[in-house]
């Protein structure tokens, strides 16, 4: 791993992000386990999995697209409007987490994790 990449360029660029992206909702579409967190989403994922897209790819050191097309991604203002506890967070993790298990090599996987278990985090209000 150089020290010059990004994890944007380490886990593949953007058609990677987007796997990745696609494969975080079609887990939280298939797996029952996570169905609180599915019911706070809209029916269609669509808007969602291209927030989430545009979000990573700049916080993972590619294209800021986020704070392009919407401004700064406020985070946890823009979530305040849901109850997210620790279960909600949980849910959230298990999808992320395995769809980063499919993709991501150690230690840029583990690195990723970690991060997002802190992004996670900082979201609950609950």
């Amino acid at each position: 791993m150089s020290e010059n990449e990004t994890p944007y360029e380490l886990l593949g660029g953007e058609v990677a992000v987007q796997k990745l992206v696609d494969r975080f909702y079609d887990l939280m579409d298939e797996k029952k386990e996570v169905d609180i967190l599915r019911k706070m989403h809209a029916k269609s994922l669509r808007v969602s999995r291209e927030k989430l897209f545009l979000f990573l790819s700049g916080w993972l050191g590619g294209p800021d697209l986020y704070v392009e097309k919407y401004g700064h991604p406020m985070l946890r203002r823009r979530h305040l409007p849901f109850a997210i506890g620790e279960l909600e967070r949980d849910q959230w993790m298990l999808c992320m987490n395995q769809a980063l298990d499919e993709q991501a090599e150690e230690p840029l996987r583990k690195q990723l994790s970690d991060a997002l278990t802190s992004v996670a985090n900082h979201m609950q209000n609950q």
